[in-house]
């Protein structure tokens, strides 16, 4: 029961981003751009002209539900890590290592919802790192520390995914977005992540506990 909460914690992490996400883009009153606009404009506090990494304008009404939403994503990311335990991952030095990298993305979150990128941007950008950078490298070592339980599947996806976004990562910190725009790219970078743990929670859910075969009682002559 406890490993299915952690699983169901991920889904409603998850979830719950991309829901706020889509309510705070269309209360912008200039539209939002999947394309020009970075996630993190979503959450800015102030309404003005951002340079960096390229120049738009950035008003955003529902800046505080969508920082909300990141510190939920990171607190239930990290619930669910917490509740899973040990149980899908193998014994040894890189299970531990790729729990302790996915964990610094449940980090990143709830450091980038507590300091939008126009009020702390230090803060803000350590954040991002922890969650492109290093929760995408514990990705990448997912693929090889999961236990047989979990299909070769999503092991597989795990590994392709982490690479994916950490070299759509380098791509948008070198400013060379391959006609995604900056936005798309970092998208590519970050939400690679939060689609494999929707899917490895979904197929945890979904997959019938392990059944122990009790004992058969003995019978005695009377």
């Amino acid at each position: 029961m406890k490993v299915r909460i952690g699983h169901l914690a991920w889904i409603v992490g998850v979830v719950q981003f991309f829901v706020v996400h889509g309510i705070a883009e269309a209360a912008w009153a200039s539209p939002y751009s999947w394309a020009r606009n970075n996630i993190s404009d979503l959450g800015n506090a102030h309404c003005a002209l951002r340079p960096d990494p390229e120049p738009r304008y950035v008003c955003s009404p529902e800046h505080g539900l969508m920082n909300t939403s990141f510190i939920t994503l990171g607190v239930l990311l990290l619930v669910g890590l917490a509740l899973t335990g040990s149980a899908p991952w193998r014994r040894g030095a890189a299970a531990v290592t790729a729990r302790i990298l996915l964990a610094g993305a449940g980090v990143g979150f709830v450091l980038a919802g507590l300091a939008p990128a126009d009020v702390d941007e230090n803060q803000h950008v350590l954040g991002a790192l922890l969650i492109m950078a290093v929760g995408n490298l514990g990705l990448v070592l997912a693929g090889s520390a999961l236990t047989d339980r979990v299909p070769p599947l999503l092991r597989r996806a795990a590994t392709l995914l982490g690479l994916t976004a950490l070299t759509a990562l380098g791509a948008f910190l070198s400013h060379h977005y391959a006609g995604l725009g900056m936005g798309g790219m970092e998208r590519v970078a970050a939400f690679p992540l939060l689609l494999w743990f929707l899917a490895a929670a979904v197929h945890g859910l979904l997959r019938r506990p392990l059944r122990t075969n009790a004992p058969t009682p003995a019978v005695h002559a009377s």
